[in-house]
């Protein structure tokens, strides 16, 4: 009736795709990120080269040059996991996949390996956006962020509407 009685739903959580530092993504060198111009979320600046499913669901794309891969969680968030700044002109050298469009996949499946210091030595940054690309079908969005994280830890809190 009304809505008056439905339970609220509990946070969903998204964990850390990567060993490393979880950041605000108003400290990532980009505005496409650092503005929430593609969604809400966080960044880990990465200390080894594994990237990690950070819930269940489903792989949509990964991108021809292995930058960055987009998938659905069981709970309807749709993420967008962005390998590192401007590494799409790396064309895929020094990254590696292991899923494809399609499959379905468990928190801490690997999805990418990186050789990070072929990144930057190539000169880009390899701080890593995740990010909740449809925001605005929840609640409420929000990085857990300002410590380091292994894969897995919470890095984003979800709140349905």
């Amino acid at each position: 009736m009304f809505g008056l009685f439905k339970k609220k739903e509990k946070a969903h959580l998204i964990g850390s795709v990567a060993k490393g530092k979880a950041v605000p993504l108003k400290e990532v060198n980009d505005p496409t990120f650092s503005e929430g111009m593609l969604g809400e979320g966080a960044a880990v600046i990465p200390s080894e080269g594994k990237i990690y499913a950070p819930a269940d669901g489903q792989v949509e794309m990964v991108f021809d040059t292995l930058h960055a891969v987009s998938m659905t969680t069981d709970f309807g968030a749709e993420i967008l996991i962005h390998v590192g700044l401007d590494t799409v002109k790396m064309k895929g050298d020094g990254f590696e996949g292991h899923v494809k469009a399609g499959d379905r996949v468990k928190k801490g499946d690997l999805l990418l390996t990186v050789d990070l210091d072929k990144v930057k030595a190539a000169g880009y940054d390899v701080i890593t956006p995740v990010l909740v690309c449809n925001s605005g079908d929840f609640e409420k969005v929000e990085g857990l962020t300002g410590r380091e994280v292994a894969p897995g830890d919470d890095l984003i809190s979800v709140a349905a509407k």
